[in-house]
């Protein structure tokens, strides 16, 4: 969400079409997906779609509550709000210098996630990596619930460089459950590249939404000003120490050999030019498009102008505004409403849309029919279930919120340094 028209400082006016800001030498951190929407007999899992939108929901209203206090309101772009908690069961009812690490699909397309250590005796940690949000949290050996039962728990007295600080992390949930802790400062290194000195939080509690789910907590990769601690994210922090040369990152995102790759681009991941569009620094998020330049295709036809996106790693889906989602689906044949409280809509599972792209003023980047499709209805249903929903998040009247299943596919870059997304092709 972009800063309000009257105040909007780009921090940098870039061509569309630009050559890699760094490429090669980085280290990749192997990355992977897990958990699914979509079942094993090819259904769409609604059960666990409400979860991740009721998910998506409280993380973006924690980011803009964080944005709220950080920046102060004028930060809001026009028509965003804090949203009210969302009421999970009342929605059942109706590197040294660049290093790269490969990166496991959790929840077949869920969410993505790899392995990093947190202390001076290196305590391993598998975690979901977001560019939606700025803070890193894992569970403590004080967390004693079922929920945190299997997972890699942080201990404090077993790291010489762990420090207590004042405050207390809170996330707040619907269901009256929550992820919350202390706050801590320990040495955190991810493939080689370590912060020293880095904010986190050992939590103490953990919401059953967690429960059963392989990765143990999620470390933020967006701007400063959506931290909760008020303190740079580990990136941000590893980039200031000099442990990171470069201050880009990259994401491939797919089902076998996803990487996040810190440091710089691994050009082995994609061919041609990356296409690099400018971020309000002021906005906290990864958010791209000014002027009407953004849109939403169909084939060739525009049928969504004018829009903000926000480019994060830690969103299965694609949230539009819900009016603006219906315009699209307009377009799509067969098209029906769904879900009308989450906003999920379906198509023809035998006319699947293949010609769905994002375009910000340059190339066109098509979404695969395989990535728009989360599955049948039911196992014997005609209609299939479509990625992109209309669903307010709060995040402003024209703001789109544009998560993995647009990211796989493309090779997406993420540079502090200019301040900028860029997208190229993948091989």
């Amino acid at each position: 969400m972009f800063i309000k028209s009257s105040l909007i400082t780009l921090a940098l006016v870039m061509s569309t079409s630009a050559t890699p800001l760094v490429g090669g030498l980085g280290t990749a951190v192997a990355i992977e997906k897990r958990n699914t929407l979509t079942k094993d007999d090819g259904s769409f899992d609604h059960t666990g779609a409400i979860r991740q939108v009721v998910r998506d929901s409280n993380k973006h209203r924690r980011n803009l509550l964080n944005l709220e206090r950080n920046e102060g309101i004028q930060a809001f772009n026009e028509g965003a709000h804090v949203r009210p908690v969302a009421n999970l069961t009342s929605s059942f009812t109706g590197l040294t210098a660049r290093q790269a690490e490969s990166l496991t699909d959790e929840g077949n397309d869920v969410y993505w996630a790899g392995p990093i250590s947190i202390g001076s005796n290196k305590q391993p940690f598998y975690i979901d990596f977001d560019t939606g949000s700025s803070d890193l949290w894992v569970p403590s050996v004080n967390c004693t619930s079922s929920t945190c039962s299997g997972k890699h728990k942080y201990n404090d007295n077993a790291s010489t460089t762990s420090a207590r600080k004042s405050g207390q992390f809170s996330i707040s949930y619907g269901d009256g459950s929550s992820v919350s802790g202390p706050v801590y400062t320990d040495t955190v290194t991810v493939a080689g590249v370590t912060a020293k000195g880095q904010y986190f939080s050992p939590v103490t509690q953990l919401s059953s939404s967690f429960a059963g789910e392989k990765m143990d907590g999620i470390l933020g990769m967006a701007y400063p000003a959506l931290s909760q601690f008020r303190q740079s994210p580990f990136f941000n922090s590893a980039k200031a120490q000099g442990t990171v040369k470069a201050g880009v990152f990259a994401f491939k995102l797919a089902k076998s050999g996803s990487e996040l790759y810190l440091g710089g681009t691994n050009s082995k991941l994609y061919t041609g030019s990356i296409e690099y569009h400018s971020v309000n620094t002021g906005s906290g998020f990864w958010q791209i498009g000014s002027g009407n330049t953004a849109k939403v295709l169909v084939g060739s036809k525009a049928v969504v102008s004018n829009i903000q996106t926000i480019i994060d790693s830690g969103t299965t889906l694609i949230y539009g505004p819900p009016s603006q989602v219906a315009t699209f689906y307009k377009s799509i044949p067969g098209s029906q409403v769904y879900d009308s409280k989450t906003g999920f809509y379906t198509f023809p599972c035998n006319a699947v849309p293949s010609n769905v792209a994002f375009s910000w003023g340059g190339k066109s980047w098509t979404i695969s029919a395989a990535n728009m499709n989360l599955g049948r209805v039911s196992s014997k249903s005609t209609q299939c279930v479509g990625a992109i929903l209309g669903h307010d998040l709060g995040l402003g009247k024209d703001v789109w919120l544009v998560g993995d299943s647009f990211m796989k596919n493309v090779y997406s870059v993420f540079s502090f340094d200019q301040n900028a997304v860029g997208f190229a092709s993948l091989k």
